[in-house]
């Protein structure tokens, strides 16, 4: 890759871990650029932090298109390039015979939104997208607009939490309430999953006996700002891998599983 990585960011609310990767930008730490920061909510506060820095911020206001859409449905207008049975095939997050009103509901509000996110996103060309507190699960229909490369996804989330354990929209709750006596958090790519993507890197802290929920949050939202900008300067040098590994369990199951290899430097 010549010159700086250009970057998208999609924010939901006060958009912390997009201030850390702005300071990294514009103090040279990291070898990029934010293009862009867009939402679905018109009242995140991680907005403004875009502005001082000049960089071009929209929205999609994702309740207002779902309400629309459960009021009309008819008369909400589905992406020409949308094909239900294709993205429903491919999505991991619901099982099609048991959900099959909500799932519809679902990948169709979804796919109004996120052509809406796809259409403001193409004015400004991106390399990488970051989710940085993006409180909306992405479907195959955007997946698959964005991760035009099969060898290199372009989408990278950062979740509070040591995944594969506790995934889902309270990582450091879950492990508190777990009783866990480690916690941390991880970068790693989007696929079609919950927080099943391959993994780029973690950072973890033992958790005291003291340790309140609260405390928790504090320090692994300190580790977040850390991890994020140095998985995305691994990413802006090249040093990201997919492997493909194939494992043979005790029981004889084959299993596969995309892996993510850091190469060292200049390799």
């Amino acid at each position: 890759m010549t010159g700086k990585l250009k970057i998208g960011a999609l924010i939901s609310g006060g958009g912390t871990n997009l201030q850390a990767i702005i300071e990294r930008c514009h103090d040279g730490t990291l070898d990029a650029e934010l293009v862009f920061v867009g939402s679905d909510n018109p009242a995140a506060g991680g907005l403004g932090r875009a502005g001082p820095y000049g960089v071009v911020t929209f929205v999609v206001d994702y309740p207002a298109l779902i309400g629309a859409y459960r009021q009309n449905p008819e008369h909400c207008v589905l992406p020409d390039d949308f094909d239900f049975e294709a993205v429903a095939a491919r999505q991991t997050l619901m099982d099609r015979l048991a959900d099959a009103k909500r799932l519809q509901l679902f990948l169709k509000t979804r796919a109004i939104a996120e052509a809406g996110l796809l259409k403001k996103m193409a004015a400004h060309p991106f390399d990488l997208i970051v989710l940085a507190g993006f409180m909306r699960t992405l479907t195959p229909y955007f997946i698959d607009r964005v991760n035009t490369n099969s060898h290199m996804p372009r989408i990278m989330n950062i979740h509070p939490a040591l995944l594969p354990a506790f995934p889902g929209v309270d990582g450091y709750g879950d492990t508190f309430r777990y009783g866990s006596k480690v916690a941390g958090c991880t970068v790693h790519f989007v696929d079609y999953g919950e927080d099943t993507g391959p993994i780029i890197g973690q950072k973890a802290f033992a958790i005291e006996p003291d340790d309140t929920l609260e405390t928790i949050r504090q320090k692994g939202l300190a580790l977040e700002w850390q991890l994020y900008p140095e998985c995305i300067q691994l990413y802006a040098e090249g040093r990201l891998k997919l492997e493909q590994k194939q494992y043979t369990l005790k029981n004889g199951k084959r299993v596969q599983r995309r892996i993510v290899k850091v190469l060292s430097v200049g390799s």
